[in-house]
């Protein structure tokens, strides 16, 4: 906890008001879910005077009349729908209260018929009056979110299932309602986050790193409360618990550990991230002044929310060992000893034995505890800050992958491969760029070594010849543009050039006619942008592909499109961040950005374009959508971690792979971090076949659709398991990742393009390191 907490003066009036308020709403005496004693006891009060110590008497009062409120939604939804469990009678609950959330403040509200509504009524019109248009907005659906994702908690316990890490810390964040904390965080400091930063990746991150460490705070201290006495599986201790199948309290250090780096996390955006987007956007002195007041005040309710945590009778409290982090001394229960137990154990972890009674056999149980002499989290900064590139660790170990979908394989495949090289070589990425160093990348035999039509084939097996052509070409792209950015901006930290390569990347994507724009390179398109003549092979094919793919479309499918290349491109640049800083990133971070990285929702979207005319479009927007591509990308990024570790370990200096990440978080090996990553592959394909078996048959129930548009939507889905299987496939055929594709060999056409070798040239490596270093 690197941040004080203070105390707001006006604690004593916010406690009076509340409870005063409370009995007005109808939520202590007669409400069956509150008395006063209760309340006094939770003192909601003292977590707002804690959380934001410099809000106004008027201010704090009103904050802690939100926070009485969803406290109180917690506890009615637990005793009326979860204990029973009654999820009709909850989603009918839940409905019922969007209506009470009008965008205008002038708009008519129904008659609440509980102190839930009653509480929510009052609170929207005494609030949003105050605030802007897309605060409301914003504010209203984090509201929803967590109001709604209720019934995922629900559905969870009706089938006693326990979610896998990534799930639960994504759900999370909307059910813990930490995003709607900081949309009050908003309201308490007086600062409106400006609306064209509000959806920037610094901003995003964070409310997310904020959100998620206060989550899993809170179930450090509400473990006993939540899992012993509700029943609740919805528990970042309970989660690791289950997935590590480790002790409690070596779930527990784990959890501490992902909230310590969360914090980090949080402070690595804000000193290095959040002042470039505020001057990219032009954010004036005043309002750049309120989002730093609005990141103070996240900070304060991190500090202040575990100040509240400590002294709440809502939570147990007992046993708690000391604040901050521990110093040297035994540890016991620690996450990454139980860790190296696995490690020393030398059986690979896909090997391990399951079934009935094999608990007992699992790495995390048993075992000495570990001997710190380093603070723990300065212990997991300064790890995250030395990996040592290049090192030896020789061919990537391969597990049994969990993969029940049967691969099918275009016909048209042979066909493909030619058309791609002759494409390739038009668009000039088989050369080098005039005038860009280390630009050639790609020559012939390395395209057709990666063998990227065998990708295309296995994901789009129905297609036509045409449109198995252009999915090889989006991945050929997407592919070189990958390896390009290391090569040319990478090596040299050129930050600056490659946001500006990037920049120019969206003129080559017009918003009006594509072929139009095409025909008119150079001069104004009919929006009044410009469309530049390509200066390279990137933008050169990106033009050309842009013009193939999204002319037959609608203009939102069009922005869809775009946006997904924009968020892909964008990854790179964080890529080449935290490869300019040396620094390994996050867990959470590293997940969630590596569905960018890998191009997931860019081949995804091409999927979902071709279903979009029979599913409303919210149906893709609703929380088991996007959960079942969100599991189907993690396990297809996972899956090329695992294959590419040697090559970007190894080979390319690389910090950004899962195994690595894992390895820097518990501080293992590589075989331990394999057997996590392999597990949580594993857990999120299970995932997607739960959310296929059991949530999207209420999907379709909840948005009335018709026969026409479940069939549609039972063909995306087949549509993203031939996804899933056929990048395994290609995988396994593709000459990319094996060690004998990674040697240098005699013939120079089997180098990688750019790389000295033979005798003596291990030094051409030595200006890499000294760049890395700065020595």
């Amino acid at each position: 906890m690197p941040y004080p907490a203070r105390l707001n003066p006006h604690l004593r009036r916010a406690r009076e008001h509340s409870t005063a308020w409370a009995r007005d709403m109808g939520m202590l005496e007669g409400s069956g879910i509150w008395d006063e004693d209760d309340l006094a006891a939770h003192d909601y009060a003292l977590l707002c005077a804690y959380t934001h110590p410099d809000a106004s008497a008027d201010d704090l009062s009103l904050v802690t009349d939100w926070y009485v409120w969803v406290f109180f939604f917690d506890d009615h939804f637990l005793e009326r729908f979860k204990r029973t469990p009654d999820r009709e009678g909850g989603k009918a609950h839940l409905d019922r209260l969007a209506a009470f959330m009008p965008a205008d403040p002038g708009a008519g509200m129904p008659e609440p018929e509980n102190p839930v509504e009653a509480g929510l009524a009052d609170l929207w019109s005494r609030t949003v009056p105050r605030m802007p248009g897309s605060w409301r907005v914003r504010f209203a659906e984090s509201t929803e979110n967590l109001l709604g994702e209720s019934l995922w908690e629900l559905s969870n316990i009706g089938a006693h299932r326990v979610p896998n890490p990534v799930e639960y810390i994504e759900m999370r964040r909307k059910v813990g309602g930490a995003p709607w904390s900081a949309g009050l965080v908003e309201f308490a400091v007086g600062a409106e986050v400006p609306e064209q930063v509000a959806g920037a990746r610094p901003l995003r991150v964070l409310r997310d790193a904020f959100s998620d460490a206060v989550h899993l705070r809170n179930d450090l201290f509400s473990y006993q409360r939540e899992v012993e006495d509700e029943g609740e599986n919805s528990n970042g201790v309970l989660v690791l618990e289950r997935f590590l199948e480790c002790s409690t309290q070596e779930a527990a250090e784990a959890v501490n550990d992902l909230l310590t780096s969360r914090l980090q996390q949080f402070e690595n955006t804000a000193l290095t991230e959040l002042g470039p987007v505020l001057a990219e956007f032009g954010v004036g002195p005043e309002e750049s002044a309120g989002v730093l007041a609005y990141v103070k005040g996240l900070q304060d309710w991190q500090s202040g929310g575990h100040e509240w945590h400590m002294r709440s009778s809502r939570y147990m409290n007992d046993g708690y060992a000391g604040g901050g982090d521990r110093g040297g001394g035994a540890v016991e229960g620690d996450a990454a000893a139980a860790v190296a137990r696995f490690a020393a154990r030398g059986v690979e972890p896909w090997l391990r034995p399951t079934g009935l009674g094999s608990s007992a056999a699992r790495p995390f149980r048993g075992g000495a505890p570990a001997v710190r002499t380093t603070p723990r989290a300065e212990a997991a900064r300064a790890r995250g800050f030395t990996h040592v590139p290049y090192q030896r660790v020789g061919p990537s170990r391969l597990p049994e992958f969990c993969m029940p979908f049967t691969a099918r394989q275009s016909p048209h495949l042979d066909a493909a491969r030619r058309r791609l090289v002759e494409w390739a070589h038009r668009m000039g990425i088989l050369r080098p760029q005039p005038g860009v160093p280390l630009s050639h990348v790609w020559d012939e035999r390395r395209i057709v070594d990666i063998d990227l039509p065998l990708c295309a084939a296995g994901i789009h097996p129905d297609a036509t010849p045409d449109q198995l052509d252009l999915s090889s070409a989006w991945l050929a792209w997407g592919t070189y543009g990958d390896d390009y950015y290391p090569a040319v901006y990478g090596r040299s930290r050129d930050l600056a050039g490659a946001k500006t390569a990037t920049d120019r990347l969206a003129l080559f994507m017009p918003l009006n006619d594509p072929a139009e724009a095409a025909s008119s390179a150079g001069r104004a398109a009919p929006s009044g942008s410009a469309t530049p003549q390509p200066a390279n092979a990137l933008e050169r094919s990106l033009a050309d592909l842009w013009t193939r793919t999204a002319g037959p479309m609608r203009p939102e499918a069009r922005r869809a499109l775009r946006r997904s290349v924009e968020d892909m491109t964008g990854s790179w640049l964080w890529e080449l961040a935290n490869q300019t800083q040396h620094r390994i990133p996050d867990p959470v971070d590293y997940i969630e950005m590596r569905r960018l990285t890998f191009g997931s929702d860019l081949t995804m979207s091409l999927c979902r374009l071709s279903h979009s005319e029979g599913i409303p479009p919210e149906v893709y927007r609703s929380g088991p959508l996007r959960s079942l591509e969100n599991a189907a990308a993690d396990y297809a990024a996972l899956l090329n971690d695992v294959f590419s570790y040697q090559k970007e370990i190894e080979y390319e200096g690389e910090i950004h792979n899962g195994i690595l990440v894992v390895q820097n978080f518990f501080g293992c090996d590589y075989p331990s971090a394999l057997g996590v990553v392999h597990d949580l592959m594993t857990s999120r394909m299970r995932q997607f076949q739960h959310v296929v078996a059991h949530e999207l048959p209420v999907v379709c129930d909840d948005f009335a659709l018709d026969a026409d548009a479940r069939s549609t939507l039972a063909a995306y889905v087949t549509d993203l398991e031939n996804w899933l299987s056929g990048i395994k496939v290609w995988h396994e055929g593709c000459r990319r990742y094996r060690e004998e594709d990674l040697r240098d060999g005699p013939d120079p056409q089997r180098r990688r393009p750019g790389t000295p070798s033979g005798l003596g040239t291990s030094a051409a490596r030595i200006p890499q390191l000294v760049g890395r270093y700065g020595e």
